[in-house]
């Protein structure tokens, strides 16, 4: 099995460099082309299931890429709370220091309610045994492949995940894996996104 996954295309929000958690901000047009592109990347590839944050940004991009979502709320954003709607650089200032990773936001969540969700979509992908796609956010996605190696939560911050990319997770033998990460859809567009064969390696 594998399971590739999406994060949404561009939002104002996103192109600003500003914390867009639980708000439904929509796609710019430049985010719309970006999820038609990853269409491209993604075609003929059969999905057992298609998983979606019902946020909007996320949705749409799946649906302009070709897909249809099932919507699942685990799959929304880090909830910001007070740090909704601003940058690290204006947070920093009223709060020198602060790393989301380990500091969590105030009336928001902290890393280890993130990886909570993440684990039910993980064994939610997992009881299907089977190729699936996930569409949804930079810090739930980068959570998500923490858990999915089987780190903590935290260890999302290792994993820099732009706006419109697909990576990929899968296996090795047993061992949970990699197999892809932050791949552009329009960087080659005349290559979509193959499944993976393992390594025969030792």
């Amino acid at each position: 099995m594998e399971v590739v996954i999406a994060r949404h295309g561009e939002t104002e929000w996103s192109r600003d460099k500003r914390h867009t958690g639980l708000t439904d901000i929509p796609l710019t047009d430049t985010g719309r082309e970006q999820a038609r592109a990853l269409a491209r990347s993604l075609a003929g590839r059969a999905f057992a299931a298609v998983l979606s944050s019902p946020l909007s940004r996320a949705a749409e991009t799946c649906r302009l890429a070709g897909l249809e979502p099932e919507l699942d709320g685990d799959l929304v954003e880090w909830d910001y709370g007070a740090y909704e709607g601003i940058t690290t650089d204006e947070i920093r200032r009223k709060r020198p220091g602060w790393v989301l990773w380990r500091d969590g936001c105030p009336h928001g969540e902290d890393a280890a309610a993130v990886g909570a969700r993440a684990d039910r979509v993980i064994a939610r992908i997992q009881a299907l045994d089977a190729e699936v796609a996930v569409f949804a956010h930079g810090h739930v996605l980068r959570v998500l492949a923490a858990r999915w190696l089987g780190l903590g939560p935290e260890a999302g911050a290792l994993l820099a995940l732009d706006t419109a990319t697909l990576s990929t997770l899968g296996y090795e033998r047993e061992t949970p894996v990699v197999r892809r990460w932050n791949v552009a859809a329009n960087s080659r567009p005349d290559a979509p996104i193959a499944p993976s064969r393992a390594s025969s390696a030792s």
